[in-house]
């Protein structure tokens, strides 16, 4: 039997529904069906890297002005593709209704003109992608030099956690005046080509268009990826995953071939001694924190899971770890369904092991944990569960420290986002954090809900990676003719 929901490949700016075959979805979801890419893969990487140039015959008003109206199009109650995209969403994703609706309504905001020159600029540069931009020079005799931002072939290897990653991806690579193949997750292979497919409908020969394609394949395919993976046709790898999938792809790279990791990340809390003041200010302290772990049902790398608290190890402090552990499971169970609920596939094996704490209970408090409602897991002494890596669904881990210094020495370059209270604690402890590999500093309560202006991600600046930077430099002719005879 056919599954029931069909994935176009998108090349270009056409439609290819022809070639099924059948893939199943994560967590035993739907299944889907999507054209064999071997049939059109010699057609799928950009053959003729001059036809960039037709990118370039547009200014970036232009782009962000064709990008404005697309986003017009994709509201979610009008767009049948989007409608589409959510149904298959709802049997695949990590995500409720509730949160998943939130989002897909908030898709339309992020094609803002406002928005999407915020992008341009803070991240690149407006100049850098408009021009070239000559360099200021300490000689003013110095010849002159010259830079520009030019765009590139590459593949977008996307996760399908939220769904705002393939719109990021569409608008990326829009302002970067690249081409882009987009590798949907087999979680949500279709939201991403729901936005190309509405470009298309929009404006199939537009240069936007013909300089994206969407398709999906099983990551680990050799057929395609050995070809693919070839710096005569792409030159840059823009990867989220797991390590897994991060490792994989390293087989395939060479010189000219370019791997920009956005690799899996692991987020915590940390709280001071502030935060136990008096019992109005830990039940504020507990909201905050109930929202960095539960927003997105804990789906995103940015959630809270193993949060320091500095409360003490001792038998007072451990009481004060508790109360906030109580605290905030009931906060969790608190907030708007927008932005979390019980988690319709809550792991298996992560139940079993906060089923097996019962056996510990000198070890451990458990707030919650009987079904999918989520779970707080205080631990007694200075160390978290020994599957801290496996928190997910909702569930945190609360370590009680007596130093802020030891939850210092636990970061490392797997940390992506640490909340902290109070904010002098993070203006203080913030170069540490850093130089132990912290990569986001965010008041507790902001790990999600913070509006994540344009710049760096996990450490990097993508967008500055996913560009070439040219350089044009001229030298004086009669010193370069007089270097040459001597």
């Amino acid at each position: 039997m056919s599954a029931a929901f069909k994935v176009p490949l998108l090349l270009r700016g056409e439609v290819i529904e022809a070639d099924w075959v059948d893939f199943g979805g994560r967590r035993g979801g739907a299944q889907f069906s999507a054209p064999d890419l071997a049939a059109y893969l010699p057609r799928l990487p950009l053959t003729n890297p001059a036809s960039l140039g037709e990118l370039y015959a547009l200014s970036l008003d232009e782009i962000i002005a064709f990008l404005g109206q697309l986003g017009e199009r994709l509201v979610l109650a009008e767009n049948p593709y989007l409608q589409e995209a959510f149904e298959l969403s709802r049997q695949t994703s990590g995500l409720s209704d509730p949160i998943l609706r939130y989002h897909y309504d908030m898709i339309p905001a992020y094609f803002r003109p406002q928005s999407v020159r915020d992008i341009a600029e803070r991240t690149i540069g407006v100049d850098y992608l408009e021009g070239w931009v000559r360099q200021p020079t300490a000689d003013r005799n110095a010849p002159p030099v010259s830079i520009r931002a030019v765009g590139s072939r590459a593949v977008h290897i996307i996760a399908g956690n939220v769904p705002v990653v393939g719109v990021t991806t569409v608008i990326r690579n829009a302002i970067t005046r690249s081409d882009a193949v987009i590798k949907t997750p087999s979680n949500d292979p279709l939201t991403t080509a729901a936005i190309v497919r509405t470009m298309i409908g929009m404006a199939p020969d537009h240069p936007l268009t013909r300089h994206v394609s969407v398709a999906y394949w099983k990551g680990g395919d050799e057929r395609i990826e050995a070809a693919l993976y070839d710096p005569r046709r792409i030159e840059k790898i823009v990867a989220w995953g797991g390590f897994a999938g991060i490792k994989h792809l390293t087989q395939y790279l060479q010189p000219g071939l370019d791997l920009i990791a956005l690799d899996p990340k692991h987020s915590g809390s940390l709280i001071g001694r502030e935060a136990f003041a008096d019992e109005a200010t830990l039940q504020h302290v507990a909201r905050r924190l109930a929202v960095d772990i539960g927003a997105m049902n804990q789906e995103g790398c940015v959630n809270a899971r193993v949060v320091h608290v500095e409360s003490g190890t001792d038998a007072e402090g451990i009481a004060r770890a508790r109360r906030l552990g109580e605290l905030t499971f009931a906060a969790l169970q608190a907030l708007p369904q927008h932005l979390s609920t019980p988690h319709k596939a809550f792991d298996r094996e992560l139940k079993d092991e906060i089923d097996a704490l019962a056996f510990v209970d000198d070890e451990y408090t458990v707030f919650g944990g009987r079904h999918n409602e989520g779970a707080v897991i205080v631990s007694h002494s200075a160390g978290p569960v020994d599957f801290a890596r496996q928190l997910a669904c909702r569930v945190a881990n609360i370590v009680p420290v007596d130093t802020v210094e030891q939850a210092v020495r636990s970061v490392n370059s797997y940390t992506q986002t640490i909340g902290i209270y109070p904010e002098s604690l993070k203006q203080r402890l913030r170069d540490q954090l850093a130089w132990h590999g912290a990569q986001r500093l965010v008041s507790l309560g902001g790990a999600t809900t913070l509006n994540q202006a344009p710049g760096p991600q996990d450490g990097i600046e993508p967008l500055r990676r996913m560009v070439k930077w040219i350089v044009d430099e001229s030298g004086d002719e009669a010193a370069l003719e007089a270097q040459a005879l001597t």
